[in-house]
């Protein structure tokens, strides 16, 4: 029974990662379950075993999505020693990694603004505005961002600059990489609200963490 139940979950696995390929490279439209079958090598009883339809193997890919994100989040903010902007520079540094490296956040980031797949509840953005949102206030009561901070705009400015950052890169290839672009827009808001103590500590020791490409690899 549990050598089958590994089996079911591999199986599954590999059909999400292959839709997610078929997604990231097509569209939702135009994305086809033939090539999604072949990618995965599974018959298509396993496939219709775990999915009912296309659509609802696309919500499978956004739900493994927002699993990375989550774990993204709980892997920066258990790090004590690091204050909220800090973890928030290490939160975006992963997030970017992953949209360089990781075949099913890449597929996410495709799904969430292609106008044939509706319905969407937010995925990775919704969670990232939280997290953005509650590490500001955080900013705030330890004296790294100033009290006066509108914390809902700076929320938004950032999350905003980050998604266009990422559509830049699409659009015009070359230039600075995804991380540094999410690095540079983190730093020109951050500046424009820090308070003069921690600019002048960041000026001396920039930030404190980054992201390893290692800690990405983990099960679809």
């Amino acid at each position: 029974m549990a050598r089958q139940q590994e089996r079911a979950r591999r199986t599954r696995a590999a059909i999400i990662r292959s839709a997610a390929v078929e997604f990231g490279k097509s569209g939702y439209a135009a994305a086809s379950l033939n090539r999604i079958l072949e990618g995965s090598r599974a018959t298509k009883g396993a496939m219709y075993f775990h999915f009912d339809s296309k659509e609802d193997l696309a919500r499978a890919v956004l739900e493994s999505a927002v699993e990375r994100y989550g774990r993204t989040i709980d892997r920066w903010l258990i790090r004590a020693e690091l204050g909220p902007l800090d973890i928030l520079h290490g939160i975006f540094d992963e997030v970017a990694l992953r949209l360089e490296h990781d075949i099913i956040v890449q597929a996410e980031f495709r799904l969430v603004i292609d106008p044939g797949f509706g319905q969407q509840d937010g995925g990775g953005c919704r969670m990232l505005c939280s997290t953005i949102r509650s590490l500001a206030v955080g900013a705030v009561d330890q004296g790294q961002l100033r009290p006066d901070t509108d914390l809902d705009r700076f929320t938004r400015t950032l999350a905003g600059a980050l998604i266009g950052q990422r559509y830049i890169v699409d659009a015009h290839r070359g230039g600075p990489d995804l991380r540094t672009r999410f690095r540079e827009v983190l730093e020109v808001v951050v500046q424009a609200s820090c308070t003069t103590e921690w600019a002048a500590k960041f000026r001396a020791h920039g930030w404190r963490a980054q992201a390893q490409l290692e800690e990405l690899t983990s099960p679809a």
